[in-house]
């Protein structure tokens, strides 16, 4: 969970939600996918403790170093100060349209991929003569 890589993950999630997820649990699955973004971004932000498996891969210092330079950039998160934090609010802001762009991604890709199946004809209209005969062992 960072700010670089957060919004394609949430595109990602709303295609998968789309996709996958039963049409009646998706609105559900959109509010869960954007609590546990949200949630655990935040928590990386503010720095919670715990949390070093999703930014210590990274070569990150911090929750806070990774949600912003994301391992790439360079910012000094130790000296950075209010601006940074409105920027990054301003960052959150915008999840919930990378989830929505996902969904309808999603939604368009699926119009597309269906096609129509052929039905099978009714049992009564199947035409038996020309089905070859199945052989039966003789019983002695």
């Amino acid at each position: 969970m960072s700010f670089l890589l957060d919004p394609p993950m949430l595109v990602a999630s709303g295609v998968l939600i789309e996709r996958v997820v039963p049409e009646e649990k998706r609105d559900l699955a959109e509010a869960a996918t954007m609590g546990t973004f949200i949630g655990i971004s935040v928590a990386l932000y503010l720095e919670a403790p715990g949390l070093g498996m999703f930014w210590k891969p990274f070569g990150s210092t911090s929750g806070r170093d990774f949600m912003v330079n994301s391992g790439v950039f360079s910012v000094n998160t130790d000296e950075a100060g209010w601006r940074t934090d409105v920027v990054s609010a301003a960052i959150y802001a915008t999840y919930p349209l990378f989830l929505k762009l996902g969904r309808h991604i999603g939604r368009r890709s699926a119009a597309r991929s269906v096609s129509p199946q052929p039905v099978a004809p009714p049992p009564s209209t199947i035409d038996t003569t020309q089905v070859a005969p199945v052989a039966t062992p003789a019983l002695h």
